[in-house]
């Protein structure tokens, strides 16, 4: 159901009959309304002209998106017509500056073009749990924006939530706890159990990865490949809630219930658990300290975000611009092809640390 706000300007009305000149306000040029009437997330927004340049609209309406962005957490930019990805590029640029890298990544994507991206490349029968883009890490962009370029024959939605509420709905010892300790990950690399360093990293240079971690203060050690299976070991302790720079709101913000193995299906859990000891995993998550996160308290934060799941499904053209601290994201199954491609910006760095 929608509810427009604003109503498409009659032919008339932009005095094509008289020589007078009529001007219309950047707000005249769109339409905004919501996918779901309970939510007001996302915002959607739509040209009340035909062929209306997103990318000069947004350089003009900088300020608009950014307050809306904040109210809502989100927006969907609907039928602007978007042909490529370098528009979708061209947007970004716009209202954030430039884009950043993808790096110290944790899942797989292919670089399409720039700083553009594939969005994760997991089989398509997986389901990605919701989560904050990087909030494994003390850096993370304040931006990201997806756009669709082909939907899937069936599924292939990406799911939204408000971080905001995910927070509120939790459980106050479990975010005592959090608070106090903060979430501890822990990274095995090797060759074809996850990622490798050299793709998480961008790099083949050892050095430069010792440089990136005493920057961002990851604790590393180089392994003997031939006895453990693995070349590199990573630990670090990051938040497990952050306060919104602008807005000073409290949110849910780390990714412990994807690192942590109980997320893995219980015959891959298994398997694993049998080739190799736990601090051996390829990732798992801890509290701050280095002890135990029980599988309960996880489950039960999984099912807050189910809960909280807002999905609707992709339109060829569409853009979705996140506040990846007030919202979240995940990916459905799907069958078919399927090309949504992800670009950040706005890099932010922890307070605490």
């Amino acid at each position: 159901m929608e509810h427009p706000q604003t109503t498409k300007p009659n032919i008339k009305q932009l005095g094509l009959t008289t020589r007078k000149s009529v001007n219309i306000s950047s707000e005249e040029l769109v339409r905004t309304s919501y996918l779901q009437p309970e939510s007001s997330l996302p915002l959607v927004v739509e040209p009340n002209l035909d062929n209306l340049n997103l990318a000069i609209w947004t350089q003009n309406n900088r300020s608009w998106i950014q307050n809306q962005i904040l109210q809502h957490g989100g927006i969907l930019f609907r039928s602007f017509n978007i042909k490529d990805v370098a528009e979708f590029q061209q947007f970004i640029q716009a209202l954030s500056g430039n884009l950043l890298e993808y790096s110290y990544r944790s899942t797989p994507r292919n670089h399409v073009s720039g700083n553009i991206y594939t969005s994760t490349e997991y089989p398509a029968t997986h389901f990605i749990p919701l989560h904050n883009e990087m909030s494994y890490s003390r850096t993370w962009p304040l931006k990201i924006a997806f756009f669709c370029i082909k939907k899937a024959d069936q599924g292939g939605e990406t799911p939204i939530a408000d971080s905001r509420k995910i927070f509120s709905r939790i459980n106050t010892k479990i975010k005592e706890k959090f608070l106090q300790k903060g979430v501890m990950y822990v990274r095995n690399y090797g060759v074809g159990l996850d990622l490798s360093w050299q793709s998480v990293f961008n790099t083949n240079n050892k050095l430069d990865v010792e440089i990136y971690c005493d920057r961002t203060g990851i604790e590393l050690e180089w392994r003997d490949k031939e006895t453990s299976g693995f070349s590199l070991r990573t630990r670090q302790i990051c938040q497990a809630v952050a306060k919104h720079p602008q807005t000073s709101e409290i949110v849910w913000f780390n990714q412990s219930h994807l690192f942590h193995i109980s997320s893995l299906e219980p015959s891959v859990r298994t398997q694993l658990l049998a080739n190799f000891s736990e601090e051996d995993l390829p990732r798992n998550a801890y509290y701050g300290d280095g002890s135990v996160i029980e599988d309960s308290i996880l489950e039960e934060i999984r099912e807050i975000y189910q809960q909280e799941a807002i999905i609707f499904p992709w339109q060829e053209g569409d853009v979705l611009l996140l506040d990846n601290m007030l919202s979240a994201h995940g990916r459905m199954p799907f069958q078919g092809s399927r090309k949504v491609v992800v670009g950040m910006a706005e890099e932010y760095n922890s307070p605490e640390y």
